[in-house]
């Protein structure tokens, strides 16, 4: 509140009272002061530091080290978290130094659909969504990987595309940072119905004709209504397979 001077009488003019005017109170101009400083303060102490803090870029040379690397190796005897590699096969694919055959899991539902999906991700671009590797990029002109369906792959071991798509094989890149090593066996259990599903033998598919026989209707069925499918001992007289 502004400090007034009291109206003395005897003295011409107008009452600064009246005009609700006055000198300045001297508290007011220190406490601006003081927030004037603070804030100078909080100022000072934002520096480029803070933005641009000292830090060494990857394999850089520094000084202070006798062997000048900046990267310091870890501790001897310490594993890094996330880094403890127990299961070797499961890492690798390998036993020894030759990829394995079988998986490091059971397969189940789960684990074909995640292949699937991973798959559909990672691998269609180049390979197709049925391993021929006629993908979109080849068709744009990239370099053509094998079929899932050669005689080669077909026996190759799982362990084998485990390896390629860890460490890369020819212009295929390694796929290690972008798919998780459960999801690179996901992967590797799809490619291998993939490759059954276009070369399964009558065995491995428990005796079933392949192909398998188109379904009969005796109606077709519309779009509010069911189709109605032939009798199994119809169809099978149609087929001649009652005579067995």
């Amino acid at each position: 509140m502004a400090c007034l001077r009291p109206f003395r009488s005897g003295v011409t003019g107008v009452s600064p009272v009246e005009h609700g005017r006055g000198r300045p109170c001297p508290q007011k101009n220190l406490r601006s002061a003081c927030v004037t400083l603070l804030a100078l303060l909080i100022l000072a102490g934002c520096r480029q530091d803070m933005h641009d803090q000292p830090r060494f870029k990857p394999l850089a040379k520094s000084d202070f080290y006798a062997d000048l690397r900046s990267a310091r190796s870890p501790v001897e005897g310490t594993v890094a978290r996330g880094q403890l590699h127990e299961d070797t096969y499961f890492y690798t694919g390998k036993v020894g130094e030759n990829p394995g055959d079988y998986m490091p899991f059971p397969v189940t539902q789960e684990v074909l659909e995640r292949g699937r999906e991973r798959f559909d991700i990672y691998c269609t671009p180049c390979h197709s969504r049925v391993g021929d590797g006629n993908g979109m990029i080849v068709q744009r002109g990239f370099q053509r990987p094998p079929s899932y369906h050669t005689e080669r792959l077909r026996k190759a071991p799982l362990g084998y595309f485990f390896e390629v798509m860890t460490e890369g094989f020819g212009a295929m890149p390694s796929y290690a940072e972008q798919v998780p090593p459960r999801d690179r066996w996901c992967i590797v259990a799809y490619i291998r119905a993939l490759q059954l599903s276009q070369n399964a033998t009558q065995a491995e598919t428990g005796a079933q004709e392949i192909p398998s026989v188109p379904p009969q209707f005796e109606e077709p069925g519309s779009g509010a209504t069911l189709p109605v499918p032939v009798p199994k001992s119809s169809a099978m007289g149609e087929t001649g397979e009652d005579q067995k």
